[in-house]
């Protein structure tokens, strides 16, 4: 077996500011080392003066946490069914099954990769005609690019089905000026490690009503009565994040927009050396869109193409990874209903991520195109 000696490079790695220890170190100092705290409430306020408007935000543990809570908010039961992208990552689609709900994948459209309006509409009318109309349609800004949210929600608004805007991949993404995480009825965010920015694991709910934010929190603390001893009329969930990563959150929201700078440089960098060959495709922003590029990736023109690039950088130890499998085609949700026109079935086929991390240097973006020319 060869021995990889090049140092590696990672698809998109945790890249730290410099501020997150002075916040850590203040709830140790403090002994707010228990949830809750003020950088939770500092983290908090710090993502609702980015996003702008009318905006509550919850801190939790996850941004799988948020999507569980924001369609319980919205009245998802078992027996009930929510529209769900198909194109995404299963964080999308779990809570969901979670719920005892059943989720119905909607394919994508080729202008943004994300829910197609024309399908959607199919698949709402189909199942209103079934006599099950969906409590709620899970949308997601997949890898940073914003779905067609104005068509999106005219149909929302059409047929009453609230949208849960899945901004996990997002944060620093615009749709029309607007920021991502406040174009749905509920916004969710994720911090992993492998995000725009990270608190390690964590998320965020985002709502406009400040009633819907301290029902989400009630929840996420065990939905604990107000009592003197622990009493509970509903069942609750462990969900709210650390007074500790919310320290590394504020560090991170400091940094923010440069690290969406820097992943946008990475995208033009791809794009001026690889652009002007004809097996090689991008997806450019529509007008009016803004893309954090959280991760770059192209379209190359077969599965075999593709795999020969991905084993290539593999070899030489550069981390790449296949577009998202398509839900309706997973394991474990091939027997749900499915409205695909095979969309993202052919984008999962040809499409390959690029690392993209915020903390690359050039000298590794020109390794990787280097290879990539060689392969082509």
């Amino acid at each position: 077996m060869k021995t990889i000696t090049k140092e590696k490079i990672w698809l998109s790695s945790p890249h730290m500011g410099g501020g997150e220890q002075k916040y850590v170190q203040e709830a140790f100092d403090t002994n707010w080392v228990a949830p809750l705290g003020p950088n939770v409430d500092n983290f908090e306020k710090s993502i609702v003066e980015f996003l702008g408007g009318n905006t509550n935000v919850a801190a939790l543990s996850s941004g799988t946490a948020a999507i569980h809570l924001a369609l319980e908010i919205l009245g998802v039961t078992s027996g009930d069914e929510v529209i769900c992208q198909s194109f995404t990552f299963s964080a999308s689609a779990n809570p969901i099954m979670y719920l005892g709900a059943t989720p119905i994948f909607v394919d994508s459209e080729k202008d943004t990769w994300n829910i197609s309006p024309k399908l959607l509409i199919e698949a709402i009318e189909a199942r209103i005609a079934l006599g099950k109309k969906p409590k709620a349609i899970v949308a997601v800004h997949l890898y940073g690019m914003p779905y067609k949210a104005d068509e999106i929600t005219r149909i929302s608004e059409k047929y009453g089905i609230p949208v849960v805007e899945d901004s996990a991949e997002a944060l620093g993404s615009y749709y029309k000026d607007k920021k991502c995480g406040t174009l749905g009825a509920i916004g969710i965010l994720s911090f992993n490690g492998n995000k725009i920015i990270t608190t390690s694991g964590g998320g965020a709910l985002v709502v406009k009503d400040e009633a819907i934010k301290k029902k989400a929190v009630f929840l996420a603390t065990q939905a604990r009565d107000d009592a003197p001893h622990y009493q509970h009329s509903s069942v609750g969930y462990n969900y709210r994040m650390s007074n500790i990563l919310a320290g590394i959150g504020r560090g991170q929201m400091e940094v923010l927009q440069s690290r969406v700078d820097q992943r946008r440089f990475n995208y033009t960098f791809y794009k001026k050396h690889l652009a002007h060959l004809s097996e090689v495709e991008f997806l450019d922003e529509p007008s009016g869109y803004s893309s954090n590029r959280w991760l770059t990736c192209i379209l190359t023109p077969s599965f075999e193409i593709r795999e020969e690039i991905r084993l290539a950088l593999l070899e030489e130890n550069i981390e790449s990874r296949p577009l998202w499998k398509p839900m309706h085609l997973q394991p474990v949700f091939i027997e749900y209903p499915n409205y695909s026109d095979g969309t993202s079935e052919d984008l999962f086929n040809r499409g390959l991520c690029l690392p993209s991390g915020s903390n690359l240097l050039e000298s590794d973006l020109k390794r990787i195109v280097e290879l990539i020319l060689t392969k082509i």
